[in-house]
């Protein structure tokens, strides 16, 4: 496995994994809507929602990372928000299917649990939220991410592909996380995100992990770090922000993550080696 498709490769996450997979000694085929003045590599300007473009683009590839999405609500009508996400990936994993393309690597999203984004805020059933905790959305955002994972599971069906879905957690570089200083501090900030987030140097890892390992089909696995966004110990975030949640499936002596990575670290042997603290000492 050689050449690599990145879609989304002019973006945050995306320009991150070209990178490391350049510094690997890939040959990647970097695909956007824009170009990228950073990027030593072959650029194709597509429009991922026409799918004879995106296998003209995706054409030699040994594998496909999937990382182009409007990556919240918010910023286009709710419609356009659901159809983009949606139709660029089904196009991807067609476009995979036809060229006989066998790994497919797309980004999903912890949103799609829904506690992100919710006008109605509700708690977890249970902690630690694993990937068979209800996904539970009230926006368009996290419903794509489900219909992509679902999608992604009908082509392993249909044809074989192995096809992982990442559920990253809030992405921040390290510059980000020393910029969070004191909303750290202020727990109430994070709670939505259930305080997890990964540190891009961990999630690049994950997702080239993603793409290397063989033998898993389908999956969808959680890409988090192993501590909390925060300064007070779990225990203490639970007690204050969640009594109501008294299915607690595990005991928390520090910080630790309430979103579990554990499926990721098992299936990718791959474990996040950053932390927000390294950035804040």
């Amino acid at each position: 496995m050689k050449t690599i498709a990145v879609t989304g490769a002019s973006g945050k996450l995306g320009g991150w994994v070209a990178a490391e997979l350049l510094n690997q000694g890939y040959t990647v085929i970097a695909l956007d809507n824009r170009r990228s003045d950073k990027l030593r590599c072959r650029q194709i300007t597509v429009d991922l929602g026409n799918l004879g473009q995106v296998i003209g683009g995706v054409n030699g590839a040994d594998a496909i990372i999937h990382l182009a999405a409007i990556p919240a609500p918010g910023s286009f009508s709710n419609e356009f928000i659901f159809a983009n996400n949606v139709q660029s990936t089904y196009n991807v994993l067609e476009a995979a299917s036809v060229l006989g393309i066998r790994k497919v690597v797309h980004g999903s999203s912890e949103s799609s649990y829904g506690f992100a984004w919710a006008p109605r805020k509700f708690d977890p059933d249970y902690f630690p939220v694993d990937e068979v905790h209800p996904q539970q959305p009230q926006e368009c955002y996290g419903l794509s991410k489900i219909v992509n994972e679902q999608t992604g599971e009908m082509f392993n069906r249909r044809t074989g592909m192995q096809v992982a879905a990442m559920r990253y957690s809030l992405i921040a570089t390290p510059d980000e996380l020393k910029s969070f200083g004191e909303r750290i501090k202020q727990p109430a900030n994070f709670r939505n995100i259930l305080w997890s987030y990964v540190d891009i140097r961990d999630a690049v890892s994950a997702t080239i992990a993603a793409m290397t390992t063989d033998g898993y089909g389908a999956v969808s696995l959680n890409i988090t770090s192993s501590d909390t966004l925060s300064d007070w110990n779990t225990e203490r975030l639970l007690d204050e922000f969640y009594p109501e949640v008294r299915d607690r499936r595990r005991s928390y002596e520090g910080r630790e993550a309430l979103v579990s990575n554990e499926a990721a670290c098992r299936v990718l042997n791959w474990k996040p080696v950053y932390s927000w603290k390294d950035q804040a000492e």
